[in-house]
């Protein structure tokens, strides 16, 4: 190893060079999902906690949830409810053995996308007639 300089080692690409997958942006949009919805659990842990200490605290929380802004981030939630669970199923299927042909990659990547805005409309629907 004496003889050996740094020079002479091949370089692996960087985010400069290399150019994104659809399974790895999937995948690291899988992560970003589920950190906003621990994030989105935080506030719905809030407003439960609002609800069991009286009127005055929930009156305040929900005059926070009527919020525009708490509105956008609540409905993208469902979105990533949905998109993580898909991602999550994919990769199930993944650890059994199946679907890894290269073949099928790209197109469960779709099913993923399609399917997670369907059950998101679905559930708006779903909420908005019941």
């Amino acid at each position: 190893m004496t003889g050996t300089t740094k020079a002479n080692r091949p370089l692996s690409p960087h985010l400069m060079i290399y150019r994104p997958q659809m399974t790895s942006v999937l995948s690291i949009f899988h992560r970003i999902t589920g950190i906003g919805l621990m994030l989105s659990l935080l506030l719905i842990i809030v407003w439960f906690i609002a609800l069991s200490l009286g009127v005055e605290y929930f009156a305040r929380i929900s005059a926070f949830f009527d919020s525009i802004f708490v509105r956008i981030l609540l409905a993208g939630s469902v979105w990533a409810l949905w998109y993580h669970t898909f991602t999550g199923v994919r990769h199930l299927i993944w650890d059994f053995g199946y679907g890894l042909n290269p073949k099928w990659i790209n197109p469960s990547a779709y099913m993923v996308l399609i399917g997670s805005f369907l059950f998101t409309i679905g559930t708006f629907f779903l909420g908005w007639i019941v």
